[in-house]
């Protein structure tokens, strides 16, 4: 274990957060976060999952039970729900179209690491809403899903369309389900999908089977140094995504040549600040055209200041599954380096801050943040090689 001491606050803040309806994000209430995410709950459940702890365990079912039994008929799944009234909320100005995806990810990963499938029976016509309605927002039957602005994780960023980060979740929770349940359709539906992704977020030369004729003439401006953010029919977004690129990492979507070229290009990254990475860069500046996306977009107070929350902020949360993926892909050094880092992260001010600002490291989010202590439990537990590796060995029911 790299640090003893930070992993054991980390599992300390996941006992804070618990409720009897689940985990909550924070664990004081500060704009809307004391409340059942799915996201954040599915996420701090894994970490619970992995550590063992038959409290954090139990926790971890009782947020699954949450948000499955607030569903809607149409297959949509819940953002959050209060545990102290039962209220609801299926996103704000938009939906969000990770959550069903998320779902699904987090009742395989309890049902495979527990091996107590009584939630995997229970909730089977959830399960296959979930995947159903994923098919109606593809729109075209093309297999990649279009997202609404502020319809994912990144809810004040300014991504839209076919965002690759959410892409992926859907092939992650298509491939964990078949664990669980072998079903052709959905293993044709998980194939299908990856390779749609290999063929349109990698820049090649003269981008053979694209999706589209448009992104032919638009991957000219993308790099070739990791994959595509997104892109809808009048742009590509050609910031690098760490979250995206951390997930090809952990899902196997790309070649030997490609992870080569994505963990080169973070270990850069790392060399430059000695920090963990931003989730988005480069930081979008206050006179670039993009900050006129970024502006309007929030619910309380603007944020995304050039540095802080989604623009060039530093979310250990997500540096996390980084040193998860670096630790499946034999990069132990770095993942090492990587990890101390995240807990000098979790370590400064309150503890545990939601996203630190990408120049000066200091905390500017929300404290005490639940999965920001997952993101040190989880990666802990992939480091030490432990049951992190069964959520993406695809090979074994």
């Amino acid at each position: 274990m790299v640090n003893k001491q930070s992993y054991n606050q980390a599992l300390s803040l996941l006992h804070q957060a618990t409720t009897p309806s689940g985990f909550v994000a924070a664990v004081q209430e500060h704009d809307n976060y004391k409340r059942v995410w799915i996201r954040d709950g599915v996420i701090t459940s894994i970490a619970a999952l992995l550590s063992g702890d038959e409290n954090l365990i139990k926790t971890a079912k009782a947020t699954l039970e949450t948000l499955f039994n607030h569903q809607k008929g149409d297959g949509c799944m819940p953002s959050n729900v209060s545990p102290q009234d039962g209220t609801v909320s299926y996103g704000g100005t938009s939906g969000r179209a990770d959550n069903p995806s998320w779902a699904v990810i987090g009742l395989s990963a309890y049902s495979i690491l527990t091996e107590d499938r009584s939630l995997w029976v229970k909730y089977q016509d959830e399960i296959e809403r979930c995947f159903a309605v994923l098919d109606t927002w593809e729109f075209n039957g093309k297999h990649l899903i279009y997202v609404p602005q502020s319809g994912d994780w990144a809810d004040e960023y300014l991504q839209h369309g076919y965002v690759l980060f959410d892409q992926l979740l859907r092939i992650w929770a298509l491939k964990l389900a078949t664990k669980l349940s072998p079903n052709p359709l959905w293993i044709d539906k998980a194939a299908r999908i990856t390779s749609v992704v290999q063929a349109n977020y990698w820049k090649t030369e003269g981008q053979p089977n694209a999706y589209a004729p448009n992104l032919i003439h638009q991957m000219s401006n993308a790099s070739k140094a990791f994959w595509l953010m997104g892109f809808n029919p009048s742009r590509i977004y050609n910031y690098f995504d760490l979250q995206a690129n951390t997930f090809c990492l952990l899902m196997g979507i790309g070649d030997s040549e490609q992870n080569y070229s994505v963990i080169e290009y973070m270990k850069q990254r790392h060399q430059v600040s000695k920090a963990i990475l931003p989730s988005f860069y480069p930081t979008i500046e206050k006179n670039d055209t993009d900050m006129n996306e970024l502006r309007n977009n929030y619910a309380y107070t603007f944020r995304n200041k050039p540095g802080y929350f989604h623009n060039g902020g530093l979310w250990p949360v997500w540096n996390g599954w980084l040193v998860a993926a670096l630790a499946l892909n034999h990069e132990t050094d770095f993942a090492k380096k990587l990890l101390t880092a995240l807990h000098e992260a979790n370590g400064k001010a309150d503890l545990f801050n939601e996203c630190l600002q990408g120049n000066t490291l200091n905390p500017c989010g929300v404290p005490n943040c639940t999965w920001s202590a997952a993101g040190a439990i989880i990666a802990e537990h992939a480091l030490a090689g432990n049951n992190f590796s069964k959520l993406f060995n695809f090979n074994e029911g």
